[in-house]
Parts: C-alpha cells; structure tokens; sequence
C-alpha cells in the first residue's frame, strides 16, 4: 500500500485507528475455544465488527509462533480475511545481519504478504535495508512505550547530544523516503511527540499505548500529527477484550467506534 493509499483511507474513514490483533488463546471467550481454528474464528468476528472503523491490523507474531504451525496457520488465514483496502502490520520486531534480515523481509513480504514490518534498529543500515521492498514499509522502532525504554534510548551522544532514539531517527531518514519509511513512537512519550515530530516531519508514526497502556490520544494527535495526519494510533487490549463473552465482538466494535469518533474530531481541527 503506498503512502497515498494510506491518507486516501485514513481521509475516507476519519480514522487513523490501527487495531492489534494480539489474540491470546487464554484471553479469548471460552465459547471459541470449541471452533477447529479458536484464533482466526476470534480475529474473524473481531475483523467484521470493526474494519468499518480502522485503517490498519497488527497482529503481533509473538502470539501466533508461540503456537507453532497451527499459530502460522492462523495468522495466514487472518490476513488472507483482512479487507485489501486496510494496512497490515507484522508486529515482528526483527532485525539482523543483512542476508537473515533478507529472509525475514520474504518471510513477512513474499510469503505472508504484509504491508509492512516493524524492526529493530540495533545493528544499523546493513540489518534494515533488506526489508525496503517496493510499496511495502519498514516501522523503525524510535521511541517505545515499555518501561525499560530509558535504559538506552535516552543514552546521550558524547558527539551530537542527541539521544540514542534521535540518532536513530536522524539517520535512518537517509535510508529510505517517507514513502517507505515509519517510526514506532510511544503514546505513554507523548511529551516527547512534538520534538520527534520535529526531526521527522513527514513520516507517519505507528503509535502504541493508547488504551490499556493509559496513552493520550487528545496529546498525541496534537503534537504528533502532521498535514497529512501521520499517526496510526494503535489499540489493542482495550478493544478486542471489550468483554470475554459471546458479545465480545459487538462490544470490540462500540469501543473501536468510540475511538474513531475521537479521532474524527482531531482530524477535523487539522
């Protein structure tokens, strides 16, 4: 999908809502746990009542490979659900030497047929190059919500005085446009949004921690977006965990409305 696919949706939606399907087998309601595929039929019934209201899906890998062949089994079928029109997200934080860079670029773009990737930035420019394949994107982690953040990110240049997550940010802007290029920033660091919006101002950031991590979105939208919008705000708990009973999927899909509705209005004070 290319960046003007990606505005084109979030202006037609009035939403900049990423979804994560992050569906945890113990979480999920126990009448599910009955179907021959409990994750895909959860994700399914969460997908339906909410891609009205979203422009992006991020399963995060981590609850699918724990799993094993069935875990990958189910996350194909979720994506081959997904509406061609909404933005896919491997929430898969990889990221090492080049040619195994290379390999997790098909795995997630060849094979899977992702949109995009989110990766770490660690091993610098030869570790996040092989995933820049025409019209799919790299989600270079900068600044994170967790509360070990600060342990590096916040890590000063002796040369630049930027921190670490600046670094980060300064020079992967010379690897790729923003056409190809996001940003994960925290919404918990929404403090923090106006100055790394200042250093990137015009690539979108994929944006976690609104809802059960306690993020702003009001704050985030006002010192993160730009002319374009360039957010995707994710929410994932507090949406598809609405409720653990058989209205789990009407309740998804009040909170994900409720969150749009919100969004609209920042939108419309662009």
């Amino acid at each position: 999908m290319t960046r003007a696919q990606l505005f084109d949706n979030i202006k037609k939606k009035s939403s900049y809502l990423c979804i994560g399907l992050d569906t945890d087998l113990s979480r999920i309601p126990k009448h599910l746990l009955k179907s021959d595929d409990p994750l895909f039929e959860f994700n399914k019934q969460i997908i339906d009542a909410t891609h009205n209201y979203c422009v992006a899906y991020k399963p995060n890998i981590a609850f699918y490979e724990a799993l094993g062949p069935t875990g990958w089994i189910s996350l194909e079928k979720t994506l081959n659900y997904i509406p061609h029109d909404i933005f896919t997200i491997a929430d898969a934080k990889r990221g090492d030497i080049g040619n195994t860079s290379a390999l997790y670029a098909k795995a997630f773009f060849e094979q899977l047929k992702f949109d995009s990737v989110t990766v770490a930035p660690y091993m610098g420019e030869d570790s996040v190059k092989p995933f820049f394949y025409k019209d799919k994107w790299v989600i270079l982690l900068a600044h994170t919500s967790n509360p070990g953040s600060s342990d590096f990110q916040l890590i000063e240049s002796v040369v630049t005085g930027r921190k670490l997550y600046e670094e980060v940010i300064v020079k992967s802007m010379k690897w790729a446009s923003p056409d190809q290029l996001m940003y994960v920033v925290g919404a918990t660091q929404a403090e923090k949004m106006e100055s790394i919006r200042a250093l990137a101002p015009e690539h979108f950031f994929l944006v976690p921690g609104v809802g059960a991590q306690g993020g702003d979105l009001q704050m985030v939208s006002k010192y993160g977006m730009n002319k374009q919008c360039g957010l995707l705000v994710n929410a994932a708990r507090s949406i598809i965990y609405a409720s653990d009973d058989t209205d789990f999927a009407q309740r998804a899909a009040a909170e994900a409305l409720k969150v749009k509705d919100e969004m609209e209005a920042c939108l419309n004070s662009l």
